[in-house]
């Protein structure tokens, strides 16, 4: 029976958190907290696809207003009347609405509704996600704990914190004062000196800086530099890759795989650090694993503190795609709500994936209500 997208209804969120994070402001003077836009696509034969955009200003250019509008006033037409496992049309469609600028145009609005049509089309198929992929699955993936500390005492709490939920790898944030990162980082080495760490610093080093980091680094075991200058800084990334101190990871400007590509035909990087909200959700991030797996580049992976049906797409993915090493998905570590059934909870630091078709995830919506949080006049669920 063919059936054909009726209904896109849209519910902006607001997490509340624990612990301190330099990207939960939604916006100057605003509340704190992990803002998200639930996206629920319902076909005519009442099947429903749930997915998650995480917008983060502090991150990116997109924030929950203009997911919320992108969604509403640009792709949700797109999609009413079509067949949803039609996503390749979806997409190029989606392509022609949305202009890109240097890569993709609203990435991670885009993840939020890619994210509900896998899941829908799962549903449909009645496929688990790596029966999908046609891969196979896993039990689950490792966790890193994020540290982003102000001082060395609360270095010592989350460090503490983090050996008493069993996580046992670390990823922490640095720029711009190298003296305090590299003071923080023979600490998490005397605590935990089997872990794998690596940093990240969002781009917040000048090349010079970037530079001088990465050889006062380099006899600290870390497994990467990640974002250590500004996306569009491609000299300086040359030059850390001239020095050869640390493998270079690159993050937010990589958005396609056609970024990707360039980056790595330009010798601008090791490997990556794939997150599904940033490349426009699972379709794309896949495609990008595979291009990384075969030039034997560094696959590493993050997210934007991904709550509930995020968390539900990078969890098989990543595991049925074989990550080696723990991810920086800290939603579970800062998130202290949660729209599903049974909410993610570590255990030991590792994430299950869970056996359901499409996200394999059951959403509660009585909690949709309880998180809604409109982000502005007349943004309503339509």
């Amino acid at each position: 029976m063919t059936v054909c997208i009726e209904r896109v209804e849209l519910y902006p969120l607001l997490y509340p958190v624990e612990g301190h994070f330099k990207f939960f402001e939604t916006r100057p003077g605003g509340p704190l907290g992990r803002a998200s836009v639930v996206v629920k696509i319902t076909t005519s034969d009442g099947t429903v696809g749930w997915g998650e955009a995480v917008p983060s200003p502090r991150w990116s250019y997109e924030t929950p207003e203009t997911v919320l509008s992108t969604v509403r006033d640009y792709f949700a037409a797109e999609l009413l009347g079509r067949d949803p496992r039609d996503c390749a049309a979806i997409h190029r469609q989606f392509d022609r609405v949305i202009a890109p600028s240097f890569s993709t145009g609203q990435p991670i609005a885009r993840s939020g509704v890619d994210l509900a049509l896998f899941d829908l089309v799962g549903k449909l198929c009645r496929q688990t996600a790596a029966e999908m992929w046609q891969r196979d699955d896993r039990v689950g993936i490792e966790l890193s704990w994020t540290l982003n500390p102000r001082s060395l005492p609360e270095l010592e709490a989350e460090l503490e914190g983090a050996r008493q939920r069993g996580y046992r790898h670390f990823n922490l944030k640095v720029a711009p004062d190298l003296d305090r990162d590299r003071e923080h980082l023979r600490i998490i080495r005397r605590e935990f000196p089997h872990a794998v760490v690596w940093v990240d610093a969002n781009g917040g080093f000048t090349t010079d800086q970037a530079k001088q980091a990465a050889r006062a680094f380099a006899d600290l075991g870390l497994l990467a530099f990640e974002q250590p200058v500004p996306a569009n800084c491609l000299s300086g990334l040359r030059q850390l890759q001239q020095l050869g101190a640390l493998p270079i990871v690159l993050d937010e400007g990589l958005v396609s795989l056609t970024d990707l590509r360039e980056f790595h035909q330009l010798g601008l990087l090791d490997g990556a650090a794939i997150k599904v909200p940033r490349v426009g959700g699972v379709t794309e991030a896949r495609r990008q694993i595979e291009y990384l797996r075969q030039h034997g580049l560094l696959f590493l992976a993050s997210g934007l503190t991904d709550p509930d049906l995020a968390l539900a797409a990078a969890v098989p993915l990543l595991a049925s795609h074989g990550l080696q090493y723990p991810a920086a998905l800290n939603g579970p570590q800062y998130l202290t709500a949660s729209v599903l059934r049974e909410p993610w909870v570590p255990r030991k630091g590792w994430l299950d994936v869970r056996p359901g078709w499409g996200l394999g995830v059951e959403v509660d919506e009585t909690q949709l209500e309880r998180l809604w949080h409109p982000q502005q006049d007349g943004m309503g669920r339509d």
